[in-house]
């Protein structure tokens, strides 16, 4: 049985940091892409980074040159270093795993979810 459990979220002014944290557990549990989605109240769950096997890494616009996506592959674990925080962040963050290639950015093609982690950004 895979599990994801993210860790790291909290309450941060405009202008801040924190670092997401998604701990892998699971026997021979091996994905192709590791992403990042995050939803806003009334609003629909949205992509915003994922890295593949080979550690190529994609983000949405409008996290790029903010937000750093990483991974531990000794510890199983996936990383979202969030700079530069906006209001427009607030969200619940979720952790996802893909098992195969393909679209990286569509979350019904993700195949494992974590709760998920509430990030608030103050103005």
């Amino acid at each position: 049985q895979v599990q994801l459990v993210e860790s790291g979220g909290g309450l941060v002014q405009a202008g801040g940091s924190l670092r997401l944290s998604c701990a892998a557990s699971g026997r021979a549990f091996s994905p192709y892409v590791m992403g990042w989605f995050r939803q806003a109240p009334g609003k629909e769950r949205e992509f915003v980074s994922a890295i593949r096997v080979r550690d190529d890494v994609t983000y949405a616009d409008s996290v790029k040159d903010r937000f750093t996506i990483s991974r531990d592959k000794a510890k199983n674990t996936l990383y979202l270093q969030m700079n530069s925080l906006k209001p427009e962040d607030t969200a619940v963050y979720y952790c996802a795993a893909k098992l195969l290639g393909g679209l990286i950015r569509r979350s019904p093609d993700y195949d494992y979810w974590g709760q998920g982690t509430q990030v608030t950004v103050s103005s």
